[in-house]
């Protein structure tokens, strides 16, 4: 069996965390079948564009997507459940989840309709709450807003007045430098000094809220996946995980060195957001994950899932990483 698979993603081609975590899947899908699965990756635009890699692997266009769920929320209100939930789980409780708390299950569920079986393939770990082109006092600075937030962050802040924008992330810089949004979350220092964006908006606040844990997805087309012999399936699982560990060593690795050029050398001023802001971004997300929850059956049985796992997930953390920093302080 000798196969040439395309891969498709909503990132531009090797850039640095996102499209090399891409690249590094196809790679060692590629090595480790000793060839058997050639995988030849497509960046943004190269093949498709970003918002449709999930359609572009549904129909077989191509036999990979790597991508964020919570793009697909138009097809599937409970898709952003497996990318990232304001106020929910970490890197560590989002992995443990979709491993070992039935989140993987119910993801899997979700896209069989779409000829869709994902794997968790990456994350970024807690990102920064956003670069503002103006500081942010209180939450009436949140209304009338236009800033780049996907997913349901954009639904918190929309029950807030600001103004959601969807944008991909190659389009941010000359969205924030024409004006045409007021403020962005990307991901981290390490992606968002990539993008220059401190050069158009020099207030970074933390903490992301919005996107605590995000997880990326490799997902893969249904009837290609199916076909493949158990070894190769095996082989594929086994690539997606070390890339979903791999990714987030990196982003722990790389974001303070970042963030210490970001504020020492090109003078980004690195803010917490107010309590009050904070308490009210916590609220609206109560409420709109409930709203969620309660209008779609699917996203009840995920979002009640996700919230016994963060339960106990916080209980144990509490004891452990949680005490464990204060008393390394």
């Amino acid at each position: 069996m000798r196969l040439q698979w395309k891969m498709v993603t909503s990132w531009p081609t090797n850039f640095p965390g996102l499209g090399t975590g891409a690249a590094k899947l196809a790679e060692r899908i590629t090595q480790a079948t000793g060839g058997r699965i050639t995988v030849k990756v497509f960046g943004s635009g190269e093949l498709v564009p970003p918002f449709e890699v999930f359609d572009a692997v549904s129909r077989g266009t191509a036999e990979i997507g790597h991508s964020a769920a919570y793009y697909w929320r138009g097809k599937a209100a409970a898709a952003p459940f497996f990318c990232a939930v304001p106020f929910g789980l970490n890197a560590q409780e989002m992995t443990a989840w979709l491993r070992f708390g039935g989140g993987l299950e119910l993801w899997r569920e979700l896209y069989a309709p779409f000829n869709l079986v994902p794997f968790p393939a990456g994350n970024t770990g807690v990102q920064l709450a956003g670069w503002f082109r103006k500081p942010i006092a209180g939450v009436a600075d949140l209304r009338g807003l236009k800033m780049r937030i996907p997913g349901l962050g954009g639904d918190v802040m929309q029950a807030l007045g600001a103004v959601p924008v969807n944008l991909p992330g190659a389009e941010i810089f000359t969205s924030l430098q024409s004006g045409a949004i007021d403020a962005a979350e990307w991901v981290g220092p390490y992606n968002d000094l990539a993008f220059g964006l401190h050069r158009v908006a020099k207030y970074a606040y933390y903490p992301g809220w919005q996107e605590p844990g995000p997880t990326l997805e490799a997902m893969f087309h249904k009837p290609a996946f199916d076909a493949l012999p158990d070894d190769l399936k095996a082989i594929i699982e086994a690539c997606c995980a070390a890339v979903n560990d791999e990714m987030l060593a990196e982003y722990t690795a790389r974001n303070q060195q970042a963030l210490d050029l970001l504020v020492r050398e090109h003078g980004a001023q690195l803010r917490r957001l107010p309590e009050d802001v904070l308490v009210a971004l916590k609220r609206a997300a109560d409420e709109v994950l409930e709203a969620l929850a309660g209008a779609d059956p699917f996203a009840r049985r995920v979002y009640d899932s996700m919230r016994a796992f963060r339960a106990q997930a916080q209980a144990w953390h509490s004891v452990s990483e949680e005490a464990f920093y204060q008393a390394r302080r």
